[in-house]
């Protein structure tokens, strides 16, 4: 929108100046900057009217925004004059034009001239190869303007409004309007800014308004065509270069882009260098591209993190001034970088446990990201299961890890955690390359290192994992979670309160022949935890028995 405003201004301030036939006026943007200066010379009459006018229409709206801010009380008739000024203007103008112009054979000014009256083109379109491949370069570009005005506009105004919109709904009515328009010699419709915001403003409530606004635009075809001879093209330019430089982003939202993202406040330079370099269509495609490249880097280059545990309480006070605490663990990135008080140390899992977030879709642009800085950490917090000191250099594998002493006194990897909380989807490599890992620790433990998985966020996830043998185990269950659950209807309030009746009854929150899928961390940490309690102690009967 920036790009344009600015491409569409100076394009018409060598009309509003009196020079602009002299050189190309829908040249690059930088190409007419260049040329209005290099012909400044060739300004004539139509200067005075197109600057008086643009001077004018900057006044009436900074005195009214001034005036409705003074006196509050009457900010709507501001409101109101301020809206109007481009008709006042307007009309303003095209009488001093007539003053100057009417009694001449040659117009002294540039004006409008000849308009025909009525719908002399009403006609069968007719479309041709050439016409064809006339606009079907532009067709693109003037999609995604549509969409993104259109429906941004809608979507805006029912914010304000307190109603929903349908986006469908509002591109089928666009669509017809535009296939029907050109059977009447129409201009191709999409949404607007400023038209929306004055009904809303004026306290349009539904769409009967633009009844009323098309049978205003009859009567003006039919009865003021002869009025519109006389309007000043150097008024009417001024008129467009006022209205489209309200468009350029003001400072205080350049300022917010640079605060919310800066890789996004180089993407919208990059936009207005190019529309006013090139073109509008290559600004928009290049901006296009490099969000969605944004956006493919960021989802390839997700972090994953490491969390632990902290111990914390929850305190309650009633109506009573009573207060009672209960303690639960909350989990942590270990390197805080979620901005939590750095006073606060989380406990990482220990005992070749390690929970690891992920924040991001399992896809194939980050599965092997994610798993790479995962198994790195693991091999360097954990030792080998395999004791490879008779085994000489030369029959090692060259990228088997290196061989371990017999003081190490790291622990043996025995399960990894995945929170998978902020994952709504995986893909056939995401679920291949955690296939790929798991075969990778077992190797390295020498022993099945246990796979937990939480907040699995739909089904199909859980089908996939499933489906490539996770989420089971041969060691029965360990800790799942159950819910009360009433049998009987009247007991909303207990429900409320969370307190149990008595004729409740408990119910698992997960399937329970999946044992590794789990609600929340705390449970698979807990889960975690015993089943390496039943792993130390059946290694230990093991050694005595041998």
């Amino acid at each position: 929108m920036t790009g344009s405003a600015l491409n569409i201004a100076m394009g018409q301030i060598p009309t509003m100046m009196g020079n602009g036939g002299s050189f190309d006026t829908k040249a690059a943007t930088y190409l007419v900057f260049i040329n209005f200066w290099k012909y400044i010379k060739y300004c004539n009459l139509n200067a005075v009217l197109g600057l008086s006018a643009l001077i004018l229409l900057y006044s009436i709206k900074f005195t009214c925004n001034y005036l409705a801010k003074r006196y509050p009380q009457r900010e709507k008739i501001f409101f109101f004059i301020n809206t109007l000024r481009t008709a006042f203007v307007i009309l303003l103008y095209l009488f001093i034009s007539w003053l100057i112009n009417h009694n001449s054979v040659t117009p002294r000014t540039a004006i409008l001239g000849n308009i025909t009256r009525g719908f002399h083109n009403i006609t069968v379109p007719y479309i041709d190869r050439n016409i064809f491949n006339g606009i079907a370069p532009y067709i693109p570009s003037v999609v995604i303007v549509i969409l993104i005005e259109h429906i941004a506009i809608a979507k805006s105004f029912g914010r304000i409004n307190n109603y929903v919109i349908n986006p469908n709904q509002e591109m089928i009515a666009v669509g017809i309007t535009n296939i029907f328009g050109p059977f009447f010699g129409g201009y191709p419709a999409t949404g607007s800014f400023s038209r929306t915001s004055i009904k809303s403003k004026a306290g349009v409530r539904t769409p009967l308004a633009g009844v009323y606004s098309g049978i205003v635009i009859i009567l003006a075809i039919y009865l003021l065509t002869p009025m519109f001879h006389w309007i000043s093209q150097a008024s009417l330019a001024a008129v467009i270069v006022h209205a489209v430089l309200d468009l350029v982003i003001s400072w205080n939202t350049l300022k917010q882009f640079w605060n919310v993202n800066p890789l996004e406040f180089f993407i919208f330079w990059v936009g207005v260098l190019v529309t006013l370099f090139l073109n509008i269509e290559d600004g928009i495609y290049v901006t296009v591209l490099t969000s969605c490249a944004l956006l493919l880097y960021r989802i390839a280059k997700a972090q994953g993190q490491f969390v632990g545990r902290v111990q914390i309480q929850q305190v309650t006070v009633d109506s009573n001034n009573e207060t009672c605490s209960r303690t639960r663990n909350l989990y942590i990135p270990l390197d805080r970088s979620d901005g939590t008080n750095p006073m606060v140390t989380p406990m990482s899992p220990g005992d070749g446990i390690f929970i690891y977030r992920i924040h991001e879709s399992f896809l194939y642009p980050n599965a092997a990201h994610y798993t790479d800085t995962m198994v790195t950490q693991i091999f360097r917090e954990t030792k080998t299961g395999k004791v490879q000191t008779n085994i000489r250099p030369g029959d090692r594998p060259w990228n088997a890890v290196a061989t371990q002493e017999d003081n190490d006194v790291r622990p043996r990897l025995h399960a990894l955690i995945l929170d998978f909380t902020g994952v709504p989807h995986i893909d056939i490599t995401g679920v291949q390359t955690l296939l790929d890992v798991r075969k990778q620790l077992d190797i390295y433990a020498d022993w099945q290192v246990n796979w937990h998985f939480v907040g699995l966020s739909n089904p199909w996830m859980k089908r996939a994992l499933i489906s490539a043998g996770f989420g089971s185990s041969e060691h029965g269950h360990t800790v799942f979670s159950v819910a009360h659950v009433s049998d009987t209807c009247n007991n909303y309030e207990n429900a409320q309160l969370d307190v149990p009746s008595a004729s409740s009854i408990l119910v698992p929150i997960l399937d329970i022949d999946r044992p590794f899928f789990h609600t929340d961390l705390d449970e698979a940490y807990q889960a975690a935890v015993i089943s390496l309690f039943r792993r130390t102690q059946a290694l230990d009967s093991s050694e005595l028995t041998i």
